[in-house]
Parts: C-alpha cells; sequence; structure tokens
C-alpha cells in the first residue's frame, strides 16, 4: 500500500494493527486494533480530536468526503462508508446503482458496536447509536436512534441536554 496523506495531531496513538491513509486525525485521537481508516486523495478522511475508534472499525471516506467530529466514540465493529453498491457486477449495478454521497458525524456522537452507517448519513452532534444499528437515513442532535432500519428510540430530555452543555 503506498501511505500519503496522513496529517496527525498531537498525541495520537493508533494501534500497528490499523491502517490508515489519506487522513487528517486531530489531537488525542485513539484508534484501536485492527481498524481501517482511509479516504482517498481528493477525499481525505477528517477525525477531530478526541475521538476514539474501537477495534476492526471500518471508515471508508474514499469516493465522497467522510467527517468525524470531535470527541466521537465509535465502539467496535462499526463501519461507516461513503459509497455502497455492487462494485464488482455491471449488470447487478442496473438494478441497484452505486451509492456515492457524503457523511457526516457531529460532535459528542456515541455510536455502539457493530453498527453500519451508510452514505449520505448526517447524525447531529450529540446523537447516540444504538448497538447494532443500520443508520440510512440521517438524524438531528441530542436523539438516541436504533434498530434496522434505525429509527428515533427518544430525544435527550431538557434536563439531560443542560447537563451534557455544563462542560
Amino acid at each position: 500500500m503506498k501511505y500519503a496523506n496522513i496529517h496527525l495531531g498531537k498525541d495520537v496513538d493508533i494501534d500497528p494493527s490499523s491502517s490508515i491513509n489519506n487522513v487528517i486525525i486531530g489531537d488525542n485521537v485513539r484508534i484501536a486494533k485492527r481498524c481501517s481508516l482511509f479516504g482517498s486523495p481528493d477525499n481525505l478522511l477528517e477525525i477531530g480530536s478526541g475521538c476514539y475508534v474501537g477495534m476492526n472499525s471500518m471508515l471508508n471516506g474514499y469516493a465522497a468526503k467522510l467527517t468525524i467530529g470531535c470527541n466521537v466514540s465509535i465502539a467496535q465493529n462499526v463501519s461507516i462508508m461513503v459509497d455502497s453498491g455492487p462494485n464488482a457486477s455491471e449488470p447487478m449495478q442496473i438494478v441497484f446503482p452505486i451509492i456515492i454521497k457524503p457523511a457526516i458525524i457531529g460532535n459528542h456522537v456515541w455510536i455502539g458496536t457493530g453498527s453500519i452507517i451508510m452514505p449520505g448519513v448526517s447524525l447531529g452532534n450529540f446523537c447516540f447509536v444504538a448497538a447494532n444499528s443500520y443508520v440510512n437515513e440521517s438524524f438531528g442532535p441530542y436523539t438516541i436512534i436504533g434498530g434496522n432500519p434505525a429509527k428515533i428510540i427518544r430525544s435527550f430530555s431538557d434536563e439531560e441536554i443542560r447537563k451534557m452543555e455544563v462542560r
């Protein structure tokens, strides 16, 4: 693999079994074992400061822009992608065209283990994605979502929001 466009902030900890390429990573980011994080020369994957990426997670920002905010917690076995489709089969693409859309993960988002975030999704600040969720549409800030496909379980209460905003 040709490594290029790797911009690391201060105190970044990347397990040696993980792979990164075409990325901008902020300060104090932790990337666990066997992760694959990549953009392309035209679409650098951006990860804000204070983030954690759990084991075996894949962040694919190759075909379009993938932006991860600050203080985002991504549990193990999470996939976030900006393109999806049957790329090995042109006949299948006639019926199921490849989807290529940017994805944005806001600040202070928590993505539970085994979740899949599809192309074109935007998650607002303080969004919580329950484990094993399939997220194929966007959700606003202060929401708890989950399921297959993901739906709003509930919104944060005013009291919960006040507690989080004090910091």
